[in-house]
Parts: C-alpha cells; sequence; structure tokens
C-alpha cells in the first residue's frame, strides 16, 4: 500500500452506492457537467448544514469514514469542512479534477475574519484549459443549488435564487494586484457580497487546522450556539439557537421562536436530523447551561 500524503481526497474509500442513495440521485455519474450539476443538486437539498457536534460535546472527525457514518449512514449533517470534504472525494472517485480552496466569508461580518470556509474548484476530465473551470459550494447551508462558471460576473438564476460570481482584489502585502473572486447572492435590496477567496490550492491538512479553529475557539460562530439550515429550491430553513427563520426565493421571510424542549421536534421535521434520546438531553443541557451564561 502506498503512503498517503495527502494530496487527493481519498476518492477510492468512498461508498458511492450509499452516497447516491443519501442524496436521492439516480442518474448519471460520468463526469459531465451535467451530472456534476446534478450532484451538486442533489447533496446541496438533501444532507443540512449544521454544527451540532460542538453543542454535543464531540470533535468534528475529518477523517472520510467518520464524514460517511455521519452525514451518508446517519440521519445528519455537518458544516463546510464536512460537506466539502465528502463532495470532493465523490468527484474524485468519479474522475473530475478537484482542487479545494480557502474561502472568507463576509455576509453579515462587522470585520475581517479569518478564512475558514471551504470551496470546490472543478473540471470534467479532459475539458480545455481555456473553458471556464466550476465552482462547487456545497458546504455553505444556503446554496447555490448548482455549481457556477468561473465567468467574472456572470449572474444565473437557479429556481429564485440569484448568485454571481466575480472577480476582485485579494489582500496580499506582496502581490497587491493579485486578482481572486467573489461569490455574490441576491437578497431583497440588491447583491450582497458572501464570500471572498483566492486561488491557493488548499489541502486535507489545511482542513483540519481551520476545523479546530472553527469547532474549538470561543472566537469561532459555532461554538456558542446550534446553527443549522436546510436549503430547498423553495425555501431557506434556519436555525439559530432557538430562532427559525424560512426565507423564499423572493425574499420574504417566516420567523418562529422555539422552545429548548421543542428543538428535537423542530429539527427532525424541518432539517431531517434526528437526535437519539442521549443526544437530544445533551443538546439541551448545553443550551440552558448557555442560556444561563449569557
Amino acid at each position: 500500500m502506498s503512503e498517503d500524503l495527502g494530496y487527493g481526497w481519498q476518492g477510492d474509500l468512498v461508498d458511492l452506492p450509499a452516497y447516491l442513495e443519501r442524496v436521492g440521485h439516480d442518474g448519471d455519474v460520468a463526469p459531465t457537467v451535467a451530472t456534476l450539476c446534478a450532484l451538486h443538486r442533489a447533496h446541496t437539498t438533501s444532507i443540512p448544514f449544521e454544527n451540532l457536534e460542538i453543542m454535543l460535546g464531540r470533535p468534528v472527525d475529518l477523517a472520510l469514514d467518520a464524514i460517511q457514518a455521519k452525514l451518508v449512514g446517519r440521519p445528519r449533517g455537518g458544516y463546510c469542512f464536512e460537506h466539502t470534504r465528502l463532495f470532493a472525494a465523490v468527484l474524485e472517485r468519479l474522475g473530475y479534477e478537484v482542487i479545494a480552496l480557502a474561502g472568507r466569508v463576509t455576509l453579515g461580518a462587522r470585520k475581517i475574519l479569518p478564512s475558514t470556509h471551504a470551496l470546490l474548484h472543478v473540471r470534467p476530465p479532459g475539458q480545455p484549459l481555456d473553458e471556464p473551470a466550476w465552482l462547487c459550494d456545497v458546504g455553505f447551508g444556503s446554496g447555490p443549488l448548482e455549481p457556477l462558471r468561473f465567468r467574472d460576473g456572470e449572474e444565473v438564476d437557479q429556481d429564485g435564487w440569484g448568485f454571481r460570481l466575480q472577480q476582485g482584489r485579494t489582500v496580499n502585502a506582496w502581490s497587491p494586484n493579485t486578482v481572486g473572486w467573489e461569490l455574490h447572492q441576491r437578497g431583497p435590496d440588491g447583491w450582497v457580497q458572501r464570500h471572498t477567496f483566492a486561488m491557493n490550492e488548499t489541502f486535507r491538512v489545511d482542513f483540519e487546522l481551520y476545523n479546530y479553529f472553527i469547532s474549538t475557539s470561543p472566537n469561532s460562530p459555532f461554538t456558542t450556539r446550534p446553527f443549522v439550515q436546510k436549503f430547498t429550491r423553495d425555501a431557506l430553513y434556519v436555525l439559530d439557537g432557538t430562532n427559525e427563520s424560512v426565507t423564499y426565493p423572493d425574499g420574504s421571510v417566516k420567523q418562529y421562536s422555539h422552545s429548548v424542549d421543542d428543538l428535537p421536534e423542530v429539527l427532525a421535521k424541518d432539517f431531517g436530523i434526528v437526535l437519539d434520546d442521549a443526544d437530544v438531553l445533551r443538546l439541551a443541557d448545553f443550551m440552558r447551561t448557555h442560556q444561563k451564561e449569557s
């Protein structure tokens, strides 16, 4: 057995039939643009975004077998590093050229945040280099439904949800004119920048570093309360602590407030996440302890 140097995504270890069943894809798996779009849509609308493992007192394990057991084998989800790690392995298994990138979230940020979002630069095999590659972003929790072409300023409408990928300038003291990219999403008041990223390859070991900060730091947005999302073609469901919002493609929003005891039912009904009895108790303990401290 050859030594694993950490360059690839271990596509040979993917349980492809189980993954395809989990996301509900029973179509072609030839590594084409059409397949890429179909898998991206299937993954995004089937596996929710969630950070509950942190609330449950367990580390977020990025080993592929652990991610498959959680996101594929159980009615659970994960956050960007888990989603992107899994999707990269699936695409590699199918024959795509996959390069990971690290993004800096700007949506709702009042200051510069660390680069802690994972994305993928993907090409079908044999695609000419003068044709644009595809940006896959299955781990943000709120779309896009399908990949975006690396074509500066191109706007896409996906079942009423609007996205735009455009070039921008990255912060780089050594090369101040370095061109990066920005992903924008359409909101009720127009286009909003969601995150920025440079075209620097990121590896599995980098995911481990980012994941440690996101899952353990008191400065991480994901260590203080549950944050769960489920994206469909018709609505975006978001649970932030005990507050839930449902946003529709036209920008309208419905909001709900839940009790701690309501959360297991809400997670199952609106997000497809089912916790066992022990985890229900752990989540309630975390929430009540945190409410006393805040």
